[in-house]
């Protein structure tokens, strides 16, 4: 197995892996955002690959906000059913606290839905512990035009 940094031509099997975990995507729709976030600061997308096949991904961020110190904070990591258990998800993450620790961060977080129970348990093998519990509220919202990212609006 081998971890680099995501490439474009990634986006197909990047998307058959996100809609295996349960995040129906497109290549294309992988493709758009993964055009946003190689042109970003502070993002960090790589993929795990065996065999000259991408069995694995994860996207790792730079945090700032007004209620905690900066940190960085894995935002997507999925690893195909088939290759489960052997172990990509740990070598994903510990690439990500790599990059953390490269970026001056003293801590990462990441969130997992309640569901995830197998993935639970690999993250407290691996140090990480839980310090919240909370709910994601969703409203959709009718766009005037995309402006994202964003710009600031005069009041």
């Amino acid at each position: 197995m081998k971890l680099r940094t995501m490439r474009a031509d990634d986006v197909e099997s990047v998307a058959e892996l996100s809609t295996e975990l349960g995040y129906p995507s497109t290549a294309s729709q992988i493709a758009h955002r993964f055009e946003r976030l190689a042109a970003a600061n502070g993002e960090y997308v790589l993929v795990a690959e065996d065999d000259g096949g991408v069995i694995g991904w994860t996207h790792v961020r730079a945090i700032a906000s007004l209620e905690s110190d900066p940190h960085a904070e894995v935002w997507g990591l999925v690893v195909s059913e088939a290759a489960r258990s052997r172990g990509v998800g740990t070598a994903l993450l510990a690439e990500c606290e790599r990059w953390a620790r490269s970026c001056g961060f003293a801590s990462i977080r990441l969130r997992s839905n309640v569901i995830r129970t197998r993935a639970h348990r690999l993250y407290q093998r691996l140090g990480y512990r839980v310090v919240k519990k909370q709910k994601v509220f969703e409203k959709q919202l009718s766009l005037i035009s995309s402006r994202w990212p964003v710009q600031e609006t005069e009041n």
